[in-house]
């Protein structure tokens, strides 16, 4: 049987979560709109429950969780929404990094097309981007900084916190896109002087389809001067219309809650599965791709000289479901954005596997990998 070491593309849905799900879809099936029956006001009071869980994991007020798609939608409403405000006030100059995940980097992108002006910092071959660099472009025509909490590739931490220091008395908005720490790391996702987070279900053992963005209101009362990019409801204070996924709302906010219980628990059991990873990569002679100091332990990105990762992938398809890169970007075939803006030589990003795993991953014996990577090598 092939064992998934791929939950940075998508994580199980836990069997507790699925038993939330299934209540609220088939039983509890009500429009949280719907104001005059039970059903409706049961469903609307579920909502509003994941939204405490969700906000509880960041330590944000329930009122700052606005209910997406996912972290793509979250990304897209925080960095499109914010067009509107930025061009009343003259402020067009945007700040984000070259390792942020295409969600991040196209709608900045879109906004670049619309005459606004992107500074793209670099990594260094950690994958760190230093908030030095940050503060060596800040302008006072600067609108948003956008910084990814966890890189989705080589599970490398941004220094959150010291970025968040150095806007303290700047008016520009930061953006974290947390999908891939959101629950897993805790204490930088919690700096009051993030303005705008994005999370998603799908990375965090909940249903795919949904996500949040949490907009904290700073000391003065206000919120992110954000529109909406839909319209027809008033649904999530009118920046995201629709009729709510109760079922995938309440499925988010019991992921929420079990991820906050059981934090403690989970991360020591997962880094014991990082260390048995590091281990099968040391014997099968593999360069590790990242500050593993740095690194949450979910992800280990690893390359094997004489290795083409693509390769590896059919030929040990029957032994690790493992990936090359991200899983929105993989059918393309492209070498990793990630890597190449760590400037790493071409042998390690043609050849880098990325490993992900859970609190509750088996992982396959170590010699059977390591013989897989000899038996492919070239």
């Amino acid at each position: 049987m092939t064992t998934y070491l791929d939950f940075a593309a998508t994580t199980k849905v836990d069997d507790r979560v699925a038993e939330v799900v299934h209540h609220y879809m088939c039983v509890e099936f009500g429009n949280s709109g719907s104001r005059t029956h039970t059903f409706g006001i049961n469903a609307r009071s579920a909502v509003e429950v994941a939204r405490e869980h969700v906000a509880q994991i960041v330590d944000s007020e329930p009122a700052d969780v606005v209910f997406t798609s996912g972290a793509t939608e979250a990304n897209n409403l925080a960095i499109l929404g914010l067009r509107e405000f930025a061009e009343s006030q003259g402020l067009r100059h945007i700040i984000t990094t070259a390792v942020e995940h295409k969600a991040v980097l196209e709608p900045i992108e879109h906004l670049e097309k619309l005459g606004f002006t992107v500074t793209v910092l670099t990594p260094d071959s950690s994958g760190v981007v230093p908030a030095a660099e940050f503060e060596r472009v800040l302008t006072p025509e600067t609108v948003l900084v956008s910084a990814m909490h966890v890189n989705n590739e080589t599970g490398v931490i941004q220094p959150i916190n010291e970025i968040s220091d150095l806007l303290h008395d700047h008016r520009a908005y930061l953006h974290v896109d947390a999908a891939q720490g959101f629950g897993k790391e805790l204490e930088l996702l919690r700096n009051s002087r993030i303005d705008l987070i994005s999370a998603s279900g799908h990375k965090l053992y909940a249903p795919k389809g949904v996500g949040a963005l949490i907009t904290r209101r700073r000391a003065n009362g206000s919120r992110p001067p954000l529109n909406p990019l839909m319209f027809g409801g008033g649904q999530e204070r009118g920046l995201r219309p629709g009729t709510q996924p109760v079922s995938l709302i309440a499925g988010f906010g019991e992921a929420a809650r079990l991820a906050l219980t059981e934090h403690d628990a989970r991360l020591i059991r997962v880094k014991e599965l990082e260390a048995t990873v590091l281990d099968t990569v040391n014997k099968a002679g593999g360069v590790v791709n990242g500050n593993r100091s740095r690194a949450i332990p979910h992800i280990v990105n690893a390359s094997f000289r004489g290795l083409d990762s693509e390769a590896f992938i059919v030929a040990t398809k029957d032994l690790v479901a493992v990936s090359n890169g991200a899983a929105c970007s993989s059918h393309s075939y492209e070498l990793s954005h990630v890597l190449r803006a760590m400037a790493l030589e071409d042998w390690r990003i043609r050849g880098a596997i990325r490993f992900s795993f859970s609190h509750e991953s088996v992982l396959v014996e170590s010699q059977a990998l390591v013989e897989r990577v000899e038996q492919t090598r070239f």
